[in-house]
């Protein structure tokens, strides 16, 4: 008897259980395992799946959803993979078409690599931005920081969650608090005892990614960077929105250059919530 297409299988929620099965289906397309952020979106997202007839996941994506929980006001889709011996057999196309289904009124947003983008522009997602990934050693500079900063403390937590909130246009406490475990830096940046920034490093394989970075302005984004980076050997990571040009060039002037562009797309909105100008990078690409 043959075994049912895995596009006509039932989709599944996803839990902690499934990581390393999640580590694997990443492994197979040719990506890091990443078992550190599967970790961190299966705790703090919701996780879909459709199971392989022949062992593991044949599919597989995670949506974090922001917000207040009975009514969240944004929904971030990501890591959204088909196994190698299921590609273009419409998988992905029946997770993704659950996933919206699922989210009902509430608005989605996800970055799409140029492979990826057909199939979201199809079910219906517009482009409405674009996040440039840089990489490397940042190299010391000869300008002084305009900006202090310092690590965070637990004393931190409730100004850095009012000022993601307005920034970012929704609650992210539950992402946010988890910071501390998830990240190996977590600094904040204030002026006259204020608060006018913050931001992490965690570890993803050989590079810490810089993420969220929220600041006031770009003087306080590049302190923060720095300060990141000045405390880690290994070469940073991150997603910069394409209309912080100053940012970038300062970074690529540092050592730092591009390694890919993805399209930030949207799905009943035709922007994001929150302040651009404030929001420099995401906590990752697959949590908006």
């Amino acid at each position: 008897m043959p075994m049912p297409s895995p596009a006509s299988l039932p989709v599944r929620r996803l839990t902690l259980k499934d990581l390393t099965a999640c580590a694997d289906l990443s492994e197979d397309r040719g990506w890091p395992r990443e078992e550190h952020k599967w970790g961190l979106l299966l705790s703090a997202g919701k996780g879909y799946g459709i199971d392989d007839p022949g062992g593991g996941l044949a599919a597989a994506c995670v949506v974090t959803e922001y917000g207040a929980e009975e009514r969240p006001v944004l929904g971030a889709i990501g890591m959204v993979l088909v196994a190698e011996r299921h590609a273009r057999r419409g998988v992905g196309r029946r997770l993704m078409r659950h996933v919206i289904e699922e989210a009902g009124p509430t608005p989605l947003t996800l970055h799409a690599t140029p492979n990826g983008r057909p199939l979201y522009e199809q079910l219906g997602f517009k482009v409405t931005g674009r996040a440039e990934m840089v990489r490397g050693h940042l190299t010391p500079g000869g300008e002084a920081d305009e900006a202090v900063t310092r690590a965070a403390t637990a004393e931190d937590l409730p100004a850095i969650l009012r000022l993601d909130h307005e920034v970012f246009g929704a609650d992210r406490t539950h992402i946010l608090t988890r910071l501390p475990a998830f990240a190996d830096q977590l600094r904040v940046a204030e002026e006259d005892g204020r608060l006018i920034g913050y931001a992490a490093a965690w570890p993803n394989m050989e590079t810490h990614v810089v993420g969220p970075l929220i600041a006031r302005d770009t003087a306080t984004a590049k302190a923060l960077v720095r300060s990141l980076a000045a405390r880690t050997d290994r070469p940073l990571r991150t997603d910069i929105d394409v209309r912080h040009e100053e940012l970038l060039q300062w970074a690529k002037e540092h050592g730092l250059e591009s390694v890919a562009f993805n399209a930030v797309m949207t799905y009943g909105i035709t922007e994001l919530p929150g302040d651009w100008s404030r929001r420099f990078a995401p906590v990752t690409v697959a949590a908006g």
